[in-house]
């Protein structure tokens, strides 16, 4: 039988091409889906049928989708990290420009002069009134880096190769994404240290409650005379109140978000764009083939990669049938399902769990079909969220 898989947005269909038509049902409206394919749509608890086995997102953020809820439901939820990496990282780069040259405002000044018809005149004209809008080159500033993950990383290196000095902070920093740093990537102790050396200052954090209105008036006081702070991740992460604050008391020269708001429209030391950070192509290509690789992966073989709320496990198949279930990360819950197996004469060839927070997730291979009786055992267990056997015996 076909899995339904429902999608929330329009998705690329170069990610739906990696859901192959023979064994999935697409569509947007269904009543019983075995998974939910989404981008920005806000997702509610009441929106998720019993029958949704996961959630791909397709994109970074997941503060549109209620991930307790699906933690507790035993529901991962995916995203794509990194795949709209390259997107921000071009529009970052963009951003420090526009910040540095007079480039906005001498545009508008050209448009100005739509009326003029003389082309010495329309020269003469230019050649005057163009030394106010002149700017800074990049080379030899610092660009302080707050959140060096997928996108952080990568705007650092461009940083480099531009002839920028990279100063990073991170307190949760990845071995991963350690090794993808350049040693001339320096590090900052605090991000007070960061702000108070930064010529400009880009942001990459996710919204969490630590990171809620992170960049207020405290870390502003701090802040080098004459940065332009860059935020290109979440619009949740600054206080906007103090952002204008600073501004207006010459404590920064030049905000530049792509996240728009009443109160910062209009004002001429504030470029805003209008949520394009991911908005290519390629980034909504690359974040849909790795949402869909992610669901299906999950769907038949029970493996987790990239989850919000779940471990990241991920177990190669052999012969036989594969059972997973999650759990309330206490002791014994394993040991009682295998001892179910073993009542039932079942022999286990390989297995792997892994816990994270309170959540534990298991994949056993066994050597043969256990009934829903055996299942339903198994789900009555105490601590246990959910059980499914994927897949029929090999």
């Amino acid at each position: 039988m076909a899995r339904k898989i429902l999608t929330l947005n329009q998705i690329s269909i170069r990610g739906l091409e990696r859901l192959p038509r023979d064994c999935y049902e697409i569509a947007s409206e269904f009543s019983h889906p075995d998974a939910i394919l989404l981008r920005s749509h806000q997702l509610q608890p009441e929106d998720i049928a019993d029958s949704v086995l996961a959630i791909g997102r397709a994109g970074a953020g997941v503060n549109n989708i209620p991930v307790q809820e699906c933690t507790r439901r035993g529901i991962p939820v995916f995203n794509s990290p990194g795949a709209n990496a390259n997107a921000v990282k071009e529009l970052v780069a963009t951003a420090m420009l526009l910040g540095s040259r007079g480039i906005i405002e001498g545009v508008r000044y050209v448009d100005t002069l739509a009326e003029m018809t003389d082309k010495a005149e329309m020269h003469r004209t230019l050649e005057a009134q163009k030394k106010q809008f002149k700017g800074n080159e990049l080379v030899g500033k610092t660009l302080g880096v707050v959140g060096l993950g997928a996108i952080g990383s990568m705007v650092a290196e461009m940083a480099l190769t531009m002839g920028m000095e990279v100063v990073g902070y991170d307190p949760a920093l990845s071995v991963e994404a350690a090794w993808r740093l350049s040693s001339k990537v320096r590090k900052a102790d605090t991000l007070s240290a960061l702000f108070a050396r930064s010529d400009y200052i880009t942001l990459h954090l996710p919204v969490l409650d630590s990171t809620r209105g992170l960049i207020n008036a405290e870390l502003l006081g701090a802040v080098k005379a004459d940065a332009c702070l860059l935020n290109f991740a979440r619009q949740e992460i600054v206080n906007e109140d103090d952002i204008i604050a600073a501004l207006d008391g010459g404590k920064l020269r030049k905000y530049i978000a792509d996240f728009p708001s009443p109160d910062l429209i209009g004002r001429d030391d504030v470029i805003l764009m209008p949520h394009i950070g991911a908005s290519t192509d390629e980034a909504e290509d690359n974040c849909a083939i790795m949402a869909a690789d992610q669901l299906r992966d999950f769907l038949e073989n029970g493996n987790i990669r990239n989850s919000v709320n779940f471990p990241a496990l991920e177990l190669e198949r052999v012969k036989g049938c594969r059972l997973s279930f999650s759990n309330e990360n206490v002791p014994r819950i394993l040991g009682s399902v295998l001892a179910i197996l073993a009542d039932e004469n079942v022999n286990v060839i390989d297995m792997l769990n892994k816990s994270r927070a309170d959540i534990a997730y298991n994949l056993i291979d066994i050597d043969t079909h256990i009934t829903d009786v055996v299942l339903k055992r198994m789900n009555e267990l105490e601590g246990v969220i959910n059980v499914r056997l994927i897949g029929d015996c090999a």
